[in-house]
């Protein structure tokens, strides 16, 4: 077993690219190991957001893509899939309400909703990230049961209170919360020093 952390990132349809690019390559240079799984949605995504057509461990991870392993998002027999495959924690950034109220129902028809019931099941720290405004009672009610089986709900919401001057300031309090989250360590501004 390796003593680097091994966290899974599922990247689906929601608008925020920037975080997903910016979340993988900071895990990676932060000595994580990055298991990636990538929606059609999610390719989408990447093209439409930050003209990335082939969201690749190179063209996310950079110089660190050695660390991250993509895997294919119908491949339901992965080892993602399975809870004798140890990781720490798993993150949906984004999460679409469609990815949300899969995860809520229950549904493993692929395998980001798949590896995020296994991280439900083995009592495994399982982040999801909405981007969606305004909320629906449907939705709301989706992250309450998503929250109710020990997931832990983390809307991609910056703070101001670090006085952000650029997009990437506001993309990196989202990530460092993140990191945080999965106990990686960083050296992101994000947080609050009073």
């Amino acid at each position: 077993m390796s003593d680097r952390k091994q966290i899974v990132v599922g990247v689906t349809g929601a608008s925020g690219a920037p975080y997903a690019k910016r979340l993988i390559e900071q895990l990676a240079a932060n000595g994580a190991d990055v298991h990636m799984v990538v929606s059609p949605h999610g390719r989408q995504l990447f093209a439409d957001e930050l003209g990335i057509t082939n969201p690749t461990p190179e063209t996310l991870a950079g110089e660190h893509a050695a660390r991250v392993k993509q895997y294919g998002y119908n491949d339901v027999g992965s080892r993602l899939a399975s809870g004798s495959f140890f990781t720490d924690a798993m993150i949906v950034c984004p999460c679409s309400s469609n990815t949300l109220a899969d995860l809520a129902a229950g549904t493993g028809s692929n395998l980001i909703t798949r590896a995020a019931h296994v991280h439900l099941k083995e009592v495994r720290r399982l982040i999801v990230v909405p981007r969606e405004a305004p909320l629906s009672r449907i939705e709301i009610e989706n992250m309450l049961r998503i929250s109710q089986a020990g997931g832990i709900i983390c809307p991609a919401a910056p703070g101001f209170y670090m006085m952000p001057k650029t997009v990437g300031d506001l993309v990196d309090f989202v990530v460092g919360k993140l990191m945080d989250l999965v106990g990686v360590g960083h050296s992101l501004n994000t947080r609050w020093k009073g």
